[in-house]
C-alpha cells in the first residue's frame, strides 16, 4: 500500500489543485511538480477551434482485441463485456505513475468527461470511462477501487470503472494486442524501481467492439473527445443535432428514439420520403428501474410507494414481463404496450382514439404512462385511484383486452409456463393472484420516471445556459399571460405540471353537440389533398360513442365534459393531444387556449382567451419542448429489451388457437 498512497496524494493534489480553478494548475502546477517540464495541451484550453460534431468521420481503425480482467470487487470479467452497449473510452495506467503528463494526464481528462457528464444526460447514457491497470502486482481490485475513490467530486453521472488483471502473465496478452510497449524502470544495481514508462494511449471504442480513434499526449484533450463522441453518437441515427440559442454550444444532442418505427412526420408535404425502421434493428438495454424510482431524476419528488406494495425488483421485473405480454388478453395477440407503445412515449402517436382486440372502437386517447406514479387518479375521467385496481379495466374490457372474468386471466397465468415461480419468488411464496397481479403491473408503471429535462436543468439545477432563451420566454408565458401553471402546477423543488384535478375545457362538449366542419381535408397521399363534405364521412364511419366524461362517474350534470389535466412532462412526445387526440400539435393546443377553449355553460372559469401573439405561442411552445426528460432513451431502450409473451405449444391456447395445425 505505500506505492498506492504515494500515487493517491500525488494525484488528490492535482484534483485539489483543478478544483479551486484549471488556471491555478496551468500557473502553478509545474513550478510544485517540476518547472521544466510544460503541461500537455489536456490540462487547459483547446486553443484553438474543433470542427462541429457530425462534421467529420471516424472510420473504425480494427476490431478492439478482448482479454480477462478483474473489476473493483474482483470479480473476473472480460474486456469485451465490460465495453457492452456504450461508446468506452480505455486507458491503461498504474498508480503510482509521477509523470504529469502521463497517467495523472488520462485520469485528470477521464474526471473532466466525467464532471461532464453530470450535466450532459446523453452524454452520461452513452459513455463509459475504464482505467485498467498496468501493474497488477501492486494495483489489486481493492487498490483500484481505492484509487477510483479519489475522483467521486466529478459527481454520480456516469461510469468509471477501475480495472486490473490477477497476474503479469494475464496481462501481458492484453498488452501486445493494444500495441502497448512498457519498461520497468531498473535501479544501478538491477533491481526494479517501481516505475513504469509507457507511451500514452487512450482508445475510443465504439459498442460494436471497433476501435474507432486513439489518443496521444497531444490530442488526449477532453474537448476533442466529447466532439468525437458526440460524431459517433449522430451516426447511429438515434440522436440529432439541436440549437440552443441560450449557448455557444449549438450542436448539443436531443434523443429521438421515442418516434414511431413507421414515422409520418411531414407526410403531407409533397418532398416526403419514407423512413420506415426494421424492427429487427431495435436492441435494447436492461435498466435498473428500481434505482430509478428509488432515485428519481430532477424535478420530480419521491415516487409514492403504498404501504402494501413496496417496490422490489422482483415484482418490477415480473410486471415488466405482464406489461409486453400478448397473452394477457382474450386471443393472445394484445399487451398493454400496444396502446401504450414505448417508443411512442408510452401513449400512442398514430391514433386519435385507441384500438383494441379485433380492431374494436375506443372512445379515447391513448394517455402516456410516463410520470403515472404521481397521479392520484387515473383514467382521463378519473374513475380509479390506485395503479394496483386500474389494471382490471383494459384487462376486461370488450373493445381493449377483452377477458371474460378474472378467474380466466389468472387461471390461464397459473398455466403458462415461463411464469412457474415467479409471483412466488415476487410475493414472499404467493402466487398468482388477482391482487399480486394488480401490484406487479403498477410497480413496474411506477418507474417509468422521466425528467432532468432541459427545464429541469435550469430552473431547479441553476444551470444557466440548459434553457434556450425562447423557451425562457415561453416559461414566462406559462406562468404568466397564459396562466398555464394555474393546473399545470410548478412546486418549489419539483413540478408533475398536473393539478390532478378535472376540466371542462369545451372539448367533449364540441364533441357531444357534433359541431365540425362542413367539409374536413383529407390527405390521399404526400402533398396531395382533397376537401370531403363531412356528412359522407359520417356516413362510412362507426358513430361515435357518446362521451361526458367525469358525468359518467358522477352522475353529477355539473360534471359534463370533465376530463383530467395530463402531466406536460415529455409532451412532445404524446402526440395526438387531449382526451380525444382532436389536436395533432402543441401548436394546436396552445392555439386552442388562447382562443379560450370552446364556449358552453359548464366551461371552466381558468379558461379564458388569452390574447398570445404569434410570437408569444411559439415561445410558449419551444417551452413545452423543452420539458421532454432526458431519460426517455434509456426507458424505451428497457422496453425493447422485454420478451413479448409469443405463444408456444406449451401454453393452454396453443390448441385453441389452432397454432399447431
Amino acid at each position: 500500500m505505500k506505492v498506492f498512497s504515494a500515487g493517491v496524494i500525488l494525484f488528490s493534489c492535482f484534483l485539489a489543485m483543478f478544483e479551486i480553478s484549471a488556471a491555478s494548475l496551468e500557473n502553478n502546477a509545474t513550478s510544485k511538480i517540476n518547472n521544466t517540464i510544460p503541461l500537455a495541451p489536456g490540462y487547459g484550453s483547446l486553443g484553438y477551434k474543433m470542427a462541429a460534431a457530425g462534421s467529420y468521420k471516424l472510420p473504425p481503425l480494427g476490431n478492439a482485441p478482448d482479454g480477462k480482467i478483474l473489476d473493483e470487487q474482483g470479480r473476473e470479467n472480460s474486456l469485451h463485456d465490460i465495453y457492452e452497449g456504450k461508446y468506452t473510452l480505455l486507458s491503461f495506467i498504474y498508480s503510482n505513475c509521477k509523470d504529469v503528463n502521463g497517467c495523472p494526464l488520462a485520469s485528470y481528462v477521464f474526471y473532466k468527461l466525467k464532471a461532464e457528464m453530470k450535466t450532459d444526460p446523453v452524454l452520461a447514457s452513452k459513455l463509459r470511462l475504464a482505467s485498467l491497470s498496468f501493474d497488477p502486482e501492486h494495483d489489486s481490485p481493492e487498490v483500484m477501487r481505492l484509487y477510483g475513490a479519489n475522483f467521486k467530486f466529478a459527481g454520480d453521472k456516469g461510469e468509471w470503472r477501475f480495472l486490473t488483471t490477477s497476474s503479469l502473465s494475464a496481462l501481458e496478452p492484453i498488452l501486445q494486442d493494444y500495441n502497448q510497449d512498457i519498461q520497468r524502470e531498473m535501479s544501478v544495481n538491477g533491481e526494479e524501481t517501481g516505475d513504469i514508462s509507457h507511451i500514452l494511449r487512450v482508445f475510443l471504442i465504439d459498442p460494436k467492439l471497433k476501435i474507432r480513434n486513439i489518443y496521444s499526449l497531444g490530442f488526449l484533450h477532453p474537448d476533442l473527445i466529447i466532439t468525437d463522441i458526440k460524431t459517433l453518437i449522430l451516426e447511429d441515427d438515434s440522436y440529432k443535432i439541436a440549437s440552443n440559442e441560450n449557448t455557444e454550444k449549438d450542436n448539443h444532442l436531443v434523443p429521438i428514439l421515442s418516434v414511431p418505427g413507421d414515422d409520418k412526420s411531414g407526410y403531407e408535404t409533397g418532398d416526403y420520403v419514407t423512413r420506415s425502421k426494421s424492427i429487427s434493428a431495435r436492441r435494447g438495454a436492461k435498466a435498473d428501474l428500481l434505482a430509478l424510482a428509488k432515485n428519481p431524476p430532477l424535478g420530480l419528488p419521491a415516487v409514492p410507494e403504498p404501504e402494501t406494495n413496496r417496490l422490489t425488483t422482483e415484482k418490477i421485473e415480473l410486471g415488466r414481463r405482464l406489461f409486453f405480454d400478448r397473452r394477457l388478453s382474450f386471443n393472445d395477440t394484445f399487451s398493454c404496450a400496444i396502446c401504450h407503445i414505448p417508443e411512442q412515449g408510452f401513449a400512442n402517436n398514430e391514433l386519435a382514439m385507441a384500438i383494441g382486440i379485433e380492431g374494436r372502437s375506443h372512445r379515447r386517447n391513448s394517455p402516456t404512462l410516463y410520470n403515472v406514479a404521481y397521479n392520484t387518479s387515473l383514467f382521463h375521467d378519473g374513475r380509479e385511484q390506485t395503479l394496483e385496481q386500474q389494471i382490471w379495466g383494459p384487462l376486461l374490457a370488450h373493445n381493449e383486452m377483452s377477458n371474460p372474468s378474472i378467474g380466466h386471466v389468472i387461471n390461464k397465468i397459473k398455466q403458462m409456463p415461463d411464469y412457474k415461480g415467479l409471483f412466488e419468488k415476487a410475493f414472499d411464496g404467493g402466487g398468482v393472484n388477482m391482487r399480486n397481479l394488480g401490484r406487479a403491473l403498477a410497480d413496474y408503471q411506477r418507474t417509468l420516471v422521466s425528467a432532468d429535462s432541459s427545464f429541469d436543468r435550469w430552473y431547479f439545477g441553476k444551470q444557466e445556459g440548459a434553457l434556450s432563451k425562447k423557451a425562457q420566454r415561453g416559461f414566462q408565458i406559462f406562468t404568466g399571460k397564459g396562466r398555464c401553471s394555474s393546473c399545470h402546477t410548478i412546486s418549489e423543488d419539483h413540478a408533475l405540471f398536473t393539478d390532478n384535478k378535472l376540466h371542462n375545457t369545451g372539448i367533449g362538449y364540441n364533441e357531444a353537440m357534433g359541431i365540425k366542419p362542413v367539409t374536413e381535408r383529407v390527405v390521399l397521399a404526400p402533398g396531395v389533398f382533397v376537401e370531403v363534405d363531412s356528412a359522407i364521412l359520417d356516413s362510412v364511419g362507426e358513430k361515435k360513442a357518446a362521451d361526458t366524461g367525469l358525468y359518467e362517474i358522477t352522475q353529477n350534470p355539473d360534471d359534463r365534459w370533465k376530463y383530467k389535466t395530463p402531466s406536460l412532462r415529455n409532451i412532445s412526445l404524446t402526440a395526438p393531444y387531449m382526451h380525444n387526440g382532436s389536436l395533432q400539435t402543441l401548436y394546436d393546443v396552445v392555439s386552442f387556449y388562447n382562443k379560450g377553449g370552446v364556449k358552453n355553460k359548464l366551461l371552466d372559469p381558468l379558461i379564458t382567451p388569452l390574447g398570445l401573439s404569434e410570437q408569444e405561442q411559439s415561445d410558449l411552445v419551444s417551452f413545452l419542448k423543452a420539458l421532454t426528460g432526458s431519460n426517455v432513451d434509456m426507458l424505451v431502450s428497457d422496453a425493447f429489451d422485454a420478451p413479448i409473451g409469443d405463444l408456444t405449444n406449451s401454453d393452454p391456447n396453443w390448441a385453441h388457437d389452432g397454432a399447431n395445425n
